[in-house]
């Protein structure tokens, strides 16, 4: 999912007092090395669980978050990308041969998207209010045929959301056939989010 370099890079920044910026947004305090790898752990930790049979499915709570750190950088408050890595490491150790992403946060998963760009063994699925930070995902982008962006206004709401998930997301992720779904579950697109301008509720994301 990432570069040696990049992972070298976040190591050695990692602060032992005060903060290190690596971007505006993205700032790294004496602990957040071990919250973003421990992070990573649960996981690679969930996917375990998932194929040897422990539990059906699985949720992680996790910070920081993720779907913005690309192959080789981080960015958008993100540092090593857990969805992607966890669906690499289905394939690498349990031998998936298809894995799928769907993200449904208010941003785009530009770092999703860039690490599963030439995969064609790997999906990755985008609903997403646009424009918005950071700037990608729209329908034009399509990797290898593999990414689905399905971008919403300002103001969109339950029935645009269901209606880009039914017509554009779901389909494509059937006909797709994964071995293992991966949600990357951002939930700043709901109606009470301060930043994002979409109206989603509680019941879309029990929907979903």
């Amino acid at each position: 999912a990432h570069t040696y370099d990049h992972l070298e890079r976040i190591r050695a920044l990692a602060p032992t007092e005060g903060y290190e910026y690596l971007d505006p947004d993205t700032v790294m305090s004496p602990g957040t090395l071990e919250c973003a790898e421990r992070a990573v752990g649960a996981a690679t930790a969930a996917v375990d669980a998932v194929f040897q049979g422990k539990a059906d499915n699985a949720f992680c709570a996790m910070r920081p978050p993720g779907h913005h750190a690309e192959t080789r950088r981080a960015m958008g408050f993100c540092f090593f990308n857990q969805a992607a890595i966890a669906a690499l490491y289905a394939r690498e150790a349990y031998g998936a041969e298809r894995v799928a992403v769907v993200d449904f946060d208010v941003h785009h998963g530009n770092g999703t998207q860039d690490i599963f760009w030439s995969d064609a063994d790997m999906f990755y699925g985008s609903t997403h209010q646009m424009p918005l930070f950071p700037g990608t995902g729209s329908v034009q982008e399509t990797g290898v045929g593999n990414i689905f962006n399905a971008p919403l206004r300002a103001g969109d709401g339950s029935d645009q959301f269901r209606e880009a998930m039914s017509s554009v997301i779901l389909p494509a992720l059937d006909a797709f056939s994964p071995n293992l779904v991966v949600i990357s579950a951002g939930f700043d697109a709901h109606h009470r989010d301060p930043l994002g301008s979409l109206q989603l509720t509680e019941e879309d994301f029990a929907w979903i």
